[in-house]
C-alpha cells in the first residue's frame, strides 16, 4: 500500500465508535483495511490526560497505522467545552497543540463558534476571526495545522461565508474540512465542494438523508462518486475519513471502508488496500 496514494489517506474519525475502548477501535479500523485515524478529544484523547494521549498513539503505531489528526470541540469566539464533560473545562489552543503534538497528529480540527453565519453578531464574528488567527498562529509554531469543522450553526454553514472567513483570518496554517450539509442534493454539495476544494484540508465521509438518518454510504453513491472524481481531478490526495455509520455498528465498518475503496483508484504500487 502506498502511503500517500488515495487508499492510503482512508480512515476513521473515532468519534464513529465512541462505545469502543481505543483498543478495540484500532483493531476494527486495520480490519476494515483502514490506514488512518482522528482521534476526537471528547472521549478517547482528552487533552490534559497524558496516559490517554500516550495510549492512542502507541495503539495506532503498533497497528501499523497514522494519527491523522485530533478532533477537538474548541470553538473559537466562546469555547463552548460541549461534548466534553461537565466537570471538565475547555482546553484551551495551546493545550489542544500540546495534546496533539503528544499523539503524533499533524492537524487540529476545531469549530468556527457556535451561531450560524446569518445570526452571527458582527461582534462576535470578530472574536471568532481573532481567535481563529490566535489558532493558527499558536499551531504554525508546532507545525500543526488547524482545520474548521464544517458544519451548521458555526460560520462555516455555507460555502460563502466559510469562504469569506478564510479570507478574513488571512493566515495559511487554516483550511477547512468538508462535509455533506444536512439534506444537501448530491449536485449542490459537489458544487460547493468544487467552490472550495483549494482550501480543504480532509473530508468526513457519511451518508445522511433525509437530515440525520444514517444510511449506508453505497445509498449515496451519486454523491460520493461525484466528490472523490473531482477531489481526484483537483487535489493532492488528503484525508478521508468516516464519519458516523449506521447503527453505530462496528460490524458495518468493513462494508463502509470497501465501498469508500470502490470510489478511489488502486495505489500506484498496484495494491488496491483491500483488506
Amino acid at each position: 500500500m502506498n502511503p500517500d496514494g488515495w487508499m492510503g489517506h482512508t480512515g476513521i474519525c473515532s468519534v464513529t465508535f465512541r462505545q469502543l475502548p481505543p483498543a478495540e477501535l484500532v483493531e476494527a479500523t486495520a480490519a476494515a483495511g483502514l490506514h488512518r485515524i482522528e482521534w476526537g478529544s471528547d472521549v478517547h484523547a482528552p487533552p490534559d490526560d497524558a496516559g490517554a494521549l500516550d495510549n492512542v498513539r502507541g495503539l495506532t503505531a503498533a497497528a501499523g497505522l497514522t494519527v491523522t489528526s485530533y478532533g477537538s470541540y474548541w470553538r473559537a469566539g466562546d469555547n463552548d467545552p460541549a461534548p466534553e464533560p461537565a466537570d471538565r473545562p475547555p482546553p484551551s489552543i495551546e493545550q489542544l497543540v500540546s495534546a496533539a503534538t503528544r499523539i503524533g497528529a499533524p492537524r487540529i480540527r476545531v469549530w468556527a463558534g457556535s451561531a450560524g453565519s446569518a445570526e452571527c453578531p458582527a461582534g462576535q464574528r470578530d472574536r471568532i476571526v481573532r481567535d481563529l488567527r490566535h489558532a493558527a498562529e499558536v499551531g504554525a509554531v508546532s507545525g500543526i495545522q488547524i482545520g474548521l469543522e464544517l458544519h451548521r450553526l458555526t460560520l462555516t454553514d455555507t460555502v460563502e461565508s466559510t469562504l469569506r472567513l478564510l479570507d478574513e483570518v488571512g493566515h495559511d496554517n487554516l483550511a477547512t474540512y468538508w462535509q455533506p450539509r444536512v439534506d444537501e442534493p448530491a449536485t449542490d454539495a459537489i458544487d460547493g465542494l468544487r467552490r472550495l476544494v483549494d482550501r480543504v484540508c480532509a473530508v468526513h465521509v457519511f451518508s445522511w438523508w433525509p437530515f440525520a438518518d444514517r444510511l449506508p454510504l453505497a445509498d449515496r453513491a451519486q454523491l460520493w462518486q461525484g466528490v472523490t472524481a473531482l477531489l481526484r481531478e483537483r487535489a493532492d490526495p488528503l484525508d478521508l475519513l468516516l464519519e458516523f455509520v449506521p447503527d453505530d455498528d462496528p460490524a458495518v465498518l468493513p462494508r463502509e471502508a470497501a465501498a469508500l475503496r470502490s470510489w478511489l483508484p488502486p495505489d500506484a504500487s498496484g495494491d488496491d488496500a483491500q483488506p
